[in-house]
């Protein structure tokens, strides 16, 4: 009677040798709940591995990929909602990631759950078995997005702009708001349509960073007082106008923009703009420059430079009093590198 090895090879050469037994010979990937995730990332832990993939992205040495959208649509037994995937890999890194977020499932709001959810899958880059699968419900996401927003303030900004406006108080502005403490310290003001939210976010901010946070009763108004402002909408319409900024110049961190129906930035701003893409062949497909070029006012030629550019030093930040758009759709890069901060930090656990 053959062993159980014995027939387990007897199959595989009779169907396509020893593949099959490499197949059975993986273990399982770790499972890593949302409590578990949520317990032990901060986005201090994302901004200079975010800030490399960034460097490295420049250099042409991230593999990425353009994101996939899946558009569900209502029906009686679905939606409506988006699945995004996105992922990456850092040349010379030892893992790659694959992201799957869900969003925009608002009528789970009916059933008591949150409308959006993800996982996070972080692959062997030696093997190709996937190690650990990360439910973080766009809490990852959050934590590379709020990453970014730091690389940019910091390459894109001058220490003497120290007012930051916040349009948006979700999840994603309090990352950014935690990411631009870790830069440097500065003055908060924010606006929401929901002014309870933006109250809440304000002194919340206010307690956890040590520094003055305020409400503005306008997007106007914050516009008028802000060095920097953070956009962090769902983009569904546009949030600013030209002719509130400071003529002493203004960096707009823009990162609500991740679909192709998604504006925040008015294109005459964007026209008026250094404008600074984290991946130009990405933000002219769902990003704010898309709407620019859609309208026929900028080329792709009118991008002043990738984040990467800047990082590395190819191509100089703030110059001046200029108006600079730095905008952020999320790419694979920053996918990959939190990825690989988040297995490396709690496959330790």
């Amino acid at each position: 009677m053959l062993s159980s090895l014995s027939r387990t090879l007897h199959r595989c050469a009779s169907r396509s040798g020893i593949r099959c037994l490499a197949t059975t010979g993986f273990p399982p990937p770790r499972l890593f709940n949302y409590e578990t995730v949520t317990s032990n990332l901060t986005v201090a832990d994302a901004i200079s591995s975010v800030e490399e993939a960034f460097a490295a992205l420049a250099k042409g040495k991230v593999d990425v990929p353009m994101p996939m959208h899946i558009g569900i649509n209502e029906s009686s037994v679905a939606g409506p909602g988006d699945c995004h995937i996105k992922g990456g890999y850092v040349d010379g890194t030892p893992t790659f990631t694959v992201k799957l977020a869900c969003v925009s499932f608002y009528k789970n709001a009916e059933r008591g759950l949150p409308p959006g959810s993800g996982i996070f899958i972080v692959v062997n880059a030696v093997t190709g078995a996937p190690l650990g699968v990360f439910q973080e419900n766009r809490f990852m996401t959050d934590l590379r997005t709020g990453a970014a927003g730091a690389v940019a303030m910091k390459y894109c900004t001058s220490p003497s702009q120290d007012t930051v406006g916040f349009i948006g108080t979700g999840a994603i502005a309090r990352n950014m708001a935690r990411a631009a403490a870790a830069v440097r310290p500065f003055k908060g003001v924010a606006y929401a349509l929901d002014s309870v939210m933006a109250e809440k976010f304000a002194k919340d901010m206010e307690q956890e960073l040590r520094m003055s946070f305020e409400v503005a009763k306008s997007p106007e108004a914050l516009c008028k007082v802000s060095d920097i402002i953070f956009t962090q909408t769902p983009g569904s319409s546009t949030v600013l106008e030209k002719e509130w900024l400071k003529e002493s110049g203004v960096t707009i961190i823009a990162s609500g923009s991740d679909q192709p129906t998604k504006q925040e930035i008015p294109n005459d701003v964007l026209v008026a703009s250094k404008y600074i893409s984290d991946l130009t062949k990405q933000t002219s497909k769902v990003g704010e420059l898309r709407g620019a070029l859609q309208a026929g006012v900028m080329t792709v030629d009118d991008v002043y430079a990738e984040l990467g550019e800047i990082v590395n030093g190819d191509k100089p930040g703030r110059e001046g009093d200029e108006i600079i758009v730095v905008d952020l759709t999320g790419t694979g890069a920053q996918d990959a590198a939190i990825g690989q901060v988040a297995w490396d930090k709690l496959s330790q656990l």
